[in-house]
């Protein structure tokens, strides 16, 4: 592992590996660690880059609000600077809603995307499951690299609840002027609701869907090597439309 060394706006990362650059950005209240069980499957196809957002992991808090534009912005610097681009990109719950906003903004450096157990409009949550408190574990979790300390927790945690009350709020017309190959994924008893994951996927250009069984918010850790399997079909230069395709015909 190569540890990037942190500027004060800059995001902290690693890289792991060898191969096209995969960038994968992790959930929101969790840092890269939380992508580790996927990486390990990954090994041995891709360079993987994972940076750690603001306010989480090892990169610093900034003043002021979190928004998924302002993540989004550190993204792309930290592509612009780090990375040969384009890239694949991969986001995780609040990290596909910031990777789906790096693809909006910066196209021509997003080779493909997958956006996984996540909304692209907060009404896309299912109901009630983002009302709890965040567990201690994830404070614990936070304070073990946190350049801001565990005490610094409770604010990133009302920083995220804030977020979650108004963003994101994109439509199936945003969604529409995407170009690149995206994946949608999600568990079939995930956070999200399977219509607002269904309706992502048909309002894209050039959209698949992956519903995985028996799997929930966190797919990333109960079926790592399946989601591998599912990522590396997805950026297979030889895959096909199938042998009767409709939507594809």
């Amino acid at each position: 592992m190569v540890s990037g060394e942190q500027q004060p706006s800059d995001l902290w990362f690693a890289r792991r590996g060898s191969g096209d650059p995969f960038v994968l950005l992790h959930p929101g209240g969790a840092d890269s660690r939380a992508l580790d069980p996927l990486i390990a499957e990954l090994n041995g196809t891709y360079a993987c880059f994972t940076p750690d957002q603001r306010g989480h992991g090892h990169t610093r808090d900034v003043p002021g609000p979190l928004s998924y534009e302002a993540m989004a912005a550190d993204t792309v610097a930290f592509l612009e600077r780090s990375v040969d681009t384009p890239v694949h990109l991969l986001g995780y719950s609040d990290g596909a809603i910031v990777a789906l906003h790096v693809a909006l903004a910066r196209p021509d450096l997003v080779r493909s995307l997958v956006f996984a157990a996540a909304v692209f409009h907060r009404v896309g949550w299912v109901p009630g499951v983002l009302d709890g408190e965040m567990p201690d574990f994830m404070g614990d979790s936070y304070g073990e690299v946190s350049p801001d300390g565990r005490e610094h927790w409770p604010v990133v945690v009302a920083k995220l609840d804030a977020l979650h009350a108004v963003s994101p709020a994109l439509t199936v017309d945003d969604l529409a002027v995407l170009t690149m190959p995206t994946l949608v994924i999600l568990g079939d008893d995930d956070e999200v609701r399977l219509e607002h994951a269904v309706a992502m996927y048909r309002a894209l250009p050039d959209g698949e869907l992956a519903v995985v069984p028996r799997a929930t918010h966190g797919l990333a850790v109960e079926k790592p090597a399946l989601f591998a399997h599912l990522i590396r079909d997805f950026h297979d230069a030889e895959k096909t439309n199938g042998f009767a395709p409709i939507r594809r015909s």
